[in-house]
């Protein structure tokens, strides 16, 4: 449990509970709105970002026999909660084990090349893919006058005890 990566996981794991919590107060019409320049509405977007690193989670793991539910279901707040934490867990499970970031894996690009990636790849990419999501959803919601959540690093550490105040010593 002593590497980075348990920092980065975690970080992404209660990003996406803020964003989730937040989203939870606000109305059916919040969630159907969306800007230029972001994904979608706020739903679909949690929706895309969750199904995506399902995705992800699914080739690095293998966690699952199958994959874990029916891509691009219209599910509500409740259910992505309940995947958000299922991922969350996966991921954890994941990094205890020794993760072989050269580990070759497929994926495959939107032409539908098929292509060898390694492990460290589809991390970098799952966990670079849910922050500009989550940043798309943050400024849908500053764009209708909702405060964002703080899904900051330093939020992070301060939430989760990864950071303690220190003193400074007062000078006489």
């Amino acid at each position: 449990m002593g590497h980075g990566l348990h920092d980065l996981a975690g970080h992404n794991a209660w990003a996406t509970t803020q964003v989730l919590a937040v989203c939870q107060d606000v109305d059916g019409s919040t969630l159907d709105a969306t800007v230029p320049g972001s994904y979608g509405t706020i739903i679909a977007t949690l929706r895309h970002l969750i199904d995506s690193e399902a995705s992800y989670l699914f080739r690095l793991t293998g966690a699952w026999p199958e994959y874990p539910w029916a891509l691009g279901e219209a599910v509500g707040l409740d259910v992505l909660a309940e995947r958000a934490a299922l991922l969350a867990t996966t991921w954890e499970r994941f990094l205890a084990g020794g993760v072989d970031t050269e580990r070759m894996g497929e994926a495959r690009g939107d032409d539908g090349t098929v292509f060898a990636v390694p492990a460290g790849v589809f991390v970098t990419q799952a966990l670079r893919h849910a922050n500009e999501h989550r940043a798309h959803i943050c400024t849908i919601l500053g764009a209708l006058g909702h405060e964002p959540p703080d899904v900051s690093a330093w939020g992070y550490a301060d939430a989760t005890g990864r950071s303690t105040p220190k003193t400074m010593p007062i000078d006489d």
